[in-house]
């Protein structure tokens, strides 16, 4: 079963970085200035220049998940997050996330979910973020929400993420690992905001909104790299 599983996984992924090569392809209309759900989306620290970044390495303490830090590399393909609705609210593929919304980051590399709780994180004792779940599907604790200022998520504009359950933000204050993530940043979760608890979606596939209802694959998907 776990061989059929992970065939099943790497199937889906390559099948994702396949539409990625396709969109490059494809003539694409104008940019969209708003992120939506089903985007695939490289997500910015404002503060420390560093993108949300995750990989099959766990945590050698707390919760012993499979760690999540934060990368200066821009072009490394562990940085990318699929923006998705939670087990119980869908969000329909192409439509604006709006701000109050709750919302998964699933890490497209190993579909596992951004996941906090009540550990303490490894290097600042703050509370732990983790990569957490199976092909997308964890728990309560994998969803976020999208606190920004206007009615939607805009891609230009800064927002934070508070963990649901903890209301505890998405943040980076500076630490480092050493071996074997040599110079990655850690990542946890605060519960007061400062500047450290900004983000930005930087480089991604950005679903438009459907105009027609039926899909057209050239038409509906805007590509930054």
């Amino acid at each position: 079963m776990e061989v059929k599983a992970m065939a099943e996984h790497l199937i889906a992924v390559a099948l994702l970085w396949l539409s990625v090569l396709l969109c490059c392809a494809c003539t694409l209309g104008s940019e969209i200035s708003f992120v939506t759900c089903g985007s695939v989306v490289k997500l910015l620290n404002v503060k420390h220049n560093v993108r949300l970044h995750s990989h099959d390495v766990r945590y050698g303490s707390g919760s012993g998940q499979q760690s999540v830090t934060g990368v200066t590399t821009v072009e490394d393909s562990n940085s990318y997050w699929s923006v998705r609705g939670t087990s119980g609210i869908g969000c329909h593929r192409g439509t604006p996330v709006r701000c109050g919304q709750n919302i998964r980051l699933t890490h497209t590399n190993t579909g596992r979910n951004l996941h906090s709780h009540y550990f303490a994180s490894p290097l600042s004792s703050n509370q732990e973020v983790s990569a957490f779940g199976e092909d997308g599907e964890g728990d309560h604790l994998d969803e976020w929400t999208v606190l920004c200022g206007g009615s939607v998520w805009q891609r230009d504009e800064s927002v934070r993420f508070q963990h649901t359950a903890t209301e505890a933000l998405l943040s980076v204050t500076g630490e480092q690992y050493g071996r074997p993530i040599h110079g990655q940043r850690e990542v946890h979760a605060m519960t007061s905001s400062s500047q450290h608890s900004y983000w930005k979606a930087m480089e991604g596939i950005f679903m438009k909104p459907s105009e027609t209802g039926h899909k057209d694959f050239s038409s509906s998907i805007h590509t930054e790299f």
